[in-house]
């Protein structure tokens, strides 16, 4: 058990990065079995809050994957996907809608004014924040799947200065006022660049990059875009962590100070990668280091 010194030691500690993020917008993409894990996601939700608390401008991306492939299968549909993107015709849209909107983001702000925060929805109902076009993957026709295109900075500028946290569903309108659905990974990090955000910070169900997939000890802890780059050609890296780090890499190139992937199975892991020296995941930037 932590004594109130231990206590006070982590305060001190933690008060530089306190004053270095403080107004400084950090997006943190939910996804994996924090999704799943109500506990989990009320106590991640919970340090999101003390983050806004604390002076920095936080912005939640969410997905819902599993959920949404459970809802088709529910109504005899079979989840089809392409390069990893979900084939959406109108009736998958119909059910990604519900799923992400009525019943993800809807709970994601109640966690936050449980915990004593405000949150906002920021989606593709009612709202302008992003735009999109329809996404082709390799000139194969995906149906309604959507690339954002535009960003409203200072919409989020606005919310973020009131004390308000920003809930951000992966689904966007074209400008002709079609709904499409977006891969998650993919919008936090166009929010990332166009923000030129402090950090971007994926909460998954992995630890980070690990040389060795099975060995939680060989975790990386900080990797440079480069290295991330010569580690995929290696086959260290592969199978679904290749389009995070690649998201983590786009960040960075659009402006984003450094890019993190983090378990979201650690209790207090965004704190943790935050505030301390060592971290508790994988930080990726264009040179590496802490």
């Amino acid at each position: 058990m932590l004594t109130s010194l231990d206590k006070a030691k982590v305060l001190v500690e933690a008060l530089p990065y306190l004053k270095s993020f403080d107004r400084r917008f950090m997006v943190i993409k939910i996804g994996g079995s924090t999704m799943t894990s109500p506990d989990e996601l009320r106590s991640l939700v919970t340090d999101v809050v003390f983050l806004e608390q604390v002076g920095v401008w936080p912005i939640l991306v969410h997905g819902g994957g599993p959920a949404i492939s459970a809802e088709m299968e529910k109504a005899g549909l079979k989840p089809h996907f392409i390069q990893g993107r979900r084939v959406t015709d109108a009736r998958v849209l119909e059910i990604a809608h519900k799923v992400l909107i009525d019943r993800i983001s809807s709970n994601v702000v109640e966690l936050i004014e449980a915990a004593g925060g405000k949150g906002v929805p920021l989606n593709g109902r009612g709202s302008s924040f992003l735009k999109c076009e329809k996404r082709l993957e390799d000139g194969l026709d995906l149906g309604f799947v959507g690339e954002v295109t535009e960003v409203d900075v200072e919409l989020a500028r606005r919310i973020g200065s009131g004390g308000v946290i920003p809930v951000v569903a992966p689904v966007a309108h074209d400008t002709a006022g079609q709904l499409y659905n977006i891969n998650a990974d993919s919008v936090a990090w166009k929010i990332a660049a166009n923000f030129k955000a402090e950090k971007l910070i994926f909460l998954s169900n992995v630890p980070g990059i690990l040389r060795d997939k099975d060995d939680p000890a060989t975790l990386i802890s900080t990797c440079s875009a480069e290295q991330c780059r010569e580690l995929a050609k290696q086959g260290v890296i592969g199978g679904g962590m290749l389009p995070k780090i690649e998201a983590c890499i786009k960040a960075l190139e659009g402006g984003c100070h450094s890019s993190h992937i983090v378990s979201g199975l650690l209790q207090h892991a965004l704190l943790l990668e935050v505030f301390t020296p060592e971290g508790v995941g994988t930080k990726i930037s264009i040179l590496g280091g802490k």
